[in-house]
């Protein structure tokens, strides 16, 4: 069991288990000794679900990296390729499976697609000559992933991309998949809250999924009161800012993939006394990062410059616990220490490495460069300046500073002003493209495609009025005991937090005006739950809102929604679920043409 996943309202252990049950069905199907070849981008995932003892039960005896040529040798009956549903990894099974050596054993060939089988992937395998090759085509249908006790994820890098650019609704069709998944094990959601083009189309499937299976009731008792849909589109500024807590600059910084973060390793070496420093670890540091782990549970969602008292405060009760050893007189006393010696050297090395991290993070954000581009974040989103060209984003194009640093400062300014002027624009496109190379005019319409990068139209900058409704920025921020989720870009709200926080306390129909400003439709639909399952609160019960952002969302917007889980008068607990946890730099890359 992962119990950092039991912790919250909602069990997502539940849900775990039914993806591992599902796994080890389809590995006891292919009987005897087994190597699986990875599709490299879902090893990460399924090390969230699976670790390599779960699979060596089921006689997995060699795991490898789908290549191209020939397979690795391996002494087993049955070889399993683990793939996503992509044409060019159907061309290396392909490869693979023909230069199999007839000589040797026979060995039974299984495919498992993750998420979904795909007819036009066995349609190459077909014209590749190999469909005939594998005893079991099947799927796994492994859309939400559990991250954490209130944050779920499908991890789907393309998804934005997809919806917004190439108009490829396969992503939406997961998201209400995984929806119908959680339903099945969690009980009918009776609410469905939405903003959203893309909103509006999962929910459309979701409850044309629900009459296709009249057949079957369903009879668990609602666990979700609410769901809430929300467009990434609906919210493009936030992702572009730059995020100011804990998880959110280590994202930001270092970039957690999975769960997990790869750190520079010479700040973890340890000091030995006369060393001079020499042979170092090359290594990079691998660390873990969830709730797991007490002390990281309570720092993640701070804001940065609150972080440093937590971890002198710890730094002091740890040195005082060890303390205690001189007065452990009597056996049993000893005994006691010693039976807590365990977690309080488990606790004194997650310090160590945080106060290690923080180091680290201390390093970027006390920069010259990084104060200044922050500065210039806050006075767009606080609708100072936003339409003209602004001298930073100059002097970085200038000094050729990284293109996703310049690209997005540009679309937080286009954001921040309904668009730029035309000759804003002009002047910024081709300042970058003279500067960076003409290659990246595919990366400008890609932005522009997206609604990032794009003319004022019309004349008019709505965002002031969003900002004010909203109240989007907040000039006294306190950001060590914070009073408003503000605290985690320090004066910026996230509009996507704010719409769910209005939802829950008064509800939309006091910003009916904003709502209209904003892209695409807002809407609200009821699912009926059969008598007897209605749910009955008791008095100060709070509700439970899934709030699923389609399109991605970032560190610190999660970080938000657990600040409002946590209020005393909310009255709303949130568990999230996204297509992918991204930050403004990722969001970019997966827009540009030619990644750099």
């Amino acid at each position: 069991m992962a119990a950092h996943l039991s912790y919250g309202r909602v069990n997502l252990n539940v849900l775990r288990e039914a993806v591992r049950r599902e796994l080890r069905e389809f590995l006891d199907k292919c009987a005897g000794s087994k190597a699986i070849v990875w599709d490299e981008y879902l090893t990460g995932p399924f090390g969230l679900i699976a670790q390599y003892s779960l699979l060596k039960e089921h006689e997995v005896e060699k795991m490898f990296t789908l290549k191209g040529s020939r397979l690795p040798a391996a002494d087993v009956k049955n070889i399993i390729f683990f793939v996503r549903p992509r044409l060019e990894l159907m061309d290396i099974i392909a490869e693979n499976v023909l230069s199999e050596d007839r000589r040797g054993p026979v060995r039974d060939f299984h495919i498992l697609f993750v998420p979904r089988r795909s007819l036009l992937c066995e349609q190459r395998l077909k014209d590749l000559g190999v469909l005939g090759s594998f005893i079991h085509r099947e799927e796994y249908s492994l859309d939400l992933i559990p991250f954490d006790g209130d944050l779920l994820s499908m991890e789907s890098e393309g998804a934005f991309k997809e919806c917004y650019l190439d108009s490829d609704q396969t992503s939406l069709y997961h998201a209400a998949k995984g929806l119908m998944t959680l339903q099945a094990l969690y009980g009918t959601i009776p609410q469905i809250f939405g903003k959203g083009e893309c909103a509006r189309q999962v929910a459309n499937m979701m409850i044309r999924m629900k009459r296709e299976f009249t057949g079957s009731q369903n009879s668990i008792f609602p666990v979700f009161d609410n769901l809430l849909l929300l467009d990434r589109n609906v919210d493009l500024l936030t992702p572009l800012a730059t995020q100011l807590t804990y998880e959110g600059l280590i994202d930001e910084i270092y970039g957690i993939q999975n769960s997990y973060v790869k750190l520079p390793p010479e700040k973890f070496a340890p000091k030995k006394q006369g060393d001079g420093g020499k042979d170092l670890p090359t290594e990079a540091k691998k660390l873990q990062l969830n709730s797991a782990e007490e002390l990281y549970a309570e720092i993640r969602d701070k804001n940065f410059n609150a972080v440093g008292s937590v971890l002198s405060k710890k730094a002091k009760v740890i040195s005082a616990a060890f303390e205690e050893r001189h007065n452990a007189k009597t056996v049993g006393e000893i005994k006691q220490f010693v039976s807590q010696l365990p977690h309080m050297q488990a606790a004194r090395g997650s310090l160590a490495n945080h106060t290690s991290i923080a180091e680290l993070i201390k390093d970027v954000t006390t920069s010259e460069d990084f104060f200044d581009k922050l500065t210039v974040e806050q006075e767009f989103m606080s609708g100072i300046d936003t339409d003209k060209v602004n001298g930073y984003i100059e002097d970085c194009i200038a000094q050729k500073h990284p293109l996703v640093k310049v690209l997005r400062l540009i679309c937080l300014q286009s954001v921040c002003n309904s668009g730029l002027k035309q000759k804003v624009l002009d002047y910024y496109k081709r300042e970058i493209l003279q500067t960076y190379g003409y290659e990246h005019i595919l990366t400008l319409h890609n932005l522009e495609k997206a609604g990032l990068l794009r003319p004022q139209t019309g004349g008019r900058n709505n965002y002031p009025t969003i900002r004010k409704t909203l109240r989007l920025w907040m000039d006294d921020v306190n950001e060590q005991n914070p009073t408003d989720i503000s605290y985690v870009y320090s004066g910026y709200a996230p509009l996507s937090v704010r719409l769910a926080q209005l939802l829950s306390r008064p509800g939309w129909r006091s910003i009916e005006e904003v709502l209209r400003i904003l892209p695409g439709p807002h809407f609200e639909e009821r699912q009926p739950l059969p008598t007897g399952l209605q749910k009955k609160r008791q008095p100060g019960e709070n509700r439970v809102t899934l709030i699923f952002f389609l399109g991605g969302v970032t560190f610190a917007e999660v970080a938000a929604l657990r600040f409002l889980s946590q209020l005393e008068d909310g009255g709303t607990e949130y568990v999230i679920a996204t297509t992918k946890l991204m930050n403004g730099a990722t969001w970019i890359e997966s827009l540009m043409e030619k990644p750099l």
